[in-house]
Order: structure tokens, then sequence, then C-alpha cells
């Protein structure tokens, strides 16, 4: 995949984060209990933060030619599977959906380290 289409995947992921956490906390108040709103955006929060991981490894991976796709796959994997499993915990509140929410933390783990090792393994000229 394109790094431009990388930079679209991240866009879409931090679009819905915005979506997801305006919804709960406008039209869902009234319904939600004030845990499952705190879920909610804890899964937003996060899905954000990494939807502009997605962006900033793709152009760093354009600016300095670096392989960074499964970087940017992990990250992908990570939000579906923490935050994923969080809006699912809070919308359903079944706490099956739990067990995934570690799992997509290590998937950010993951991206991130490979970012750092991949980023002191280049020279930059600096």
């Amino acid at each position: 995949m394109t790094n431009r289409k990388w930079i679209s995947v991240g866009a879409f992921f931090a679009l819905s984060s915005v979506a997801i956490g305006a919804f709960a906390a406008h039209a869902l108040k009234a319904t939600l209990s004030e845990y499952a709103l705190g879920i909610i955006e804890t899964g937003a929060r996060y899905q954000m933060y990494h939807a502009l991981g997605i962006v900033l490894v793709a152009i760093v991976s354009t600016q300095l030619k670096l392989k960074l796709s499964i970087s940017k796959l992990c990250f992908s994997v990570g939000i579906v599977l923490f935050s994923g499993s969080l809006y699912l915990l809070a919308f359903s509140g079944l706490k099956t959906f739990a067990y995934f929410t570690p799992i997509g933390g290590i998937f950010f783990i993951v991206a991130w380290m490979i970012l750092i090792y991949r980023l002191l393994r280049v020279d930059i000229g600096d």
C-alpha cells in the first residue's frame, strides 16, 4: 500500500475517532453510564493518538525512504483491537471484549518499537 493510502487510513481512523467520541458524548450521554462513556473516551483518545501515528509513520517513511509497513499495519491492528474492544465493551457490557484490549496495546507498542528501531538504524545526516 502506498504512503498516500496509509495517510488516508490514518485520516479515516482520526475522523472516526472524533465521530465515535462525539456520538457517545452527546447522543448517548443519557443512555450510557459514566463508566461506559469513560471507556469510549479512552478508546477514542487512543484511536486518535495512533491514527496520527499512522500519518506520522507514513510521512517519515516517505521522507527518509524507510520501510515501515509493518509499523503502520501494527498501528491499524492495534486500533481495531484496542479501541474496538473498548467500544464493544462499553456498548454491550460484555466483559469478554476486554480480553482483546491488551492485545491491541501490544500491537501499539510493537509499532512504536519498529519505528524507533528503523530510525536508529538509518543515517539521516544530522
